[in-house]
């Protein structure tokens, strides 16, 4: 897989088999699409932890098997200037997170929709990443405004209660875990429930488990968060 060399890595386990569709199923099989080689501008929008930026290093991991492919997190990488944008039409399959970040300044502006043209006209794909909708954001250039609302606009919706602990369960099973359904329901009460914070934590878990040879209990989670300085 071909990255820009900007010090941002895709996560290893940010793919579409360990996304859980729910209510964002046509997300997930436009993404795929995009993915497997599908062309076009495509706008994902959704309140945060509805998997987003997910999707975006899911569609970077399967077009990078075959194509040249570049993920750019604006909320990381805005305050680096429009010089990080340098290049990125060379690319076949292009994603950039938090639009939001830098929606409303013209420079800015003025380097995305020299982006976005210039991948349409190479025939690549474009996908970007914001909590609304073009048609809701403050456009400094109105005509970028109307570019990104004219593609395929997916809305993603954030998972309830049941659904979290279906996806937590997806991800431990991809890595081999057995995270038992008491075990996911006592995550949820005693943290943020937000897929972003619960997926980070299974991560320290996984490590956490495999070193000691332990079960996702809540006794071994209790004595894990006591470890890093989390309270219950």
């Amino acid at each position: 897989m071909q990255q820009l060399p900007l010090g941002v890595r895709l996560a290893d386990r940010a793919v579409f088999e360990s996304f859980l569709p729910a209510g964002n199923a046509e997300a997930l099989a436009h993404a795929r699409r995009i993915g497997a080689g599908e062309a076009g501008l495509t706008w994902l929008c959704g309140p945060p932890s509805a998997g987003k930026t997910h999707l975006l290093q899911a569609i970077c991991a399967a077009a990078g098997r075959s194509r040249r492919v570049g993920f750019v997190p604006l909320g990381e990488l805005g305050a680096l200037g429009v010089g990080v944008l340098e290049g990125l039409p060379q690319l076949n399959c292009l994603c950039i997170d938090d639009l939001e970040a830098v929606v409303g300044r013209p420079d800015w502006e003025r380097a995305l929709f020299s982006v976005l043209r210039e991948v349409g006209e190479g025939g690549g794909a474009l996908v970007m990443a914001a909590r609304a909708p073009p048609a809701l954001l403050e456009w400094a250039l109105a005509d970028l405004g109307s570019r990104c609302a004219a593609g395929a606009i997916l809305q993603l919706h954030a998972l309830d209660e049941g659904e979290q602990q279906q996806a937590l369960q997806l991800r431990a099973r991809l890595r081999g875990l057995e995270l038992p359904e008491e075990t996911s329901r006592w995550l949820q009460r005693r943290l943020p429930r937000d897929m972003r914070r619960l997926c980070g934590l299974l991560d320290t878990l996984d490590e956490a488990a495999l070193a000691a040879q332990r079960r996702l209990t809540v006794p071994f989670i209790r004595e894990v968060l006591g470890r890093e300085g989390r309270r219950d």
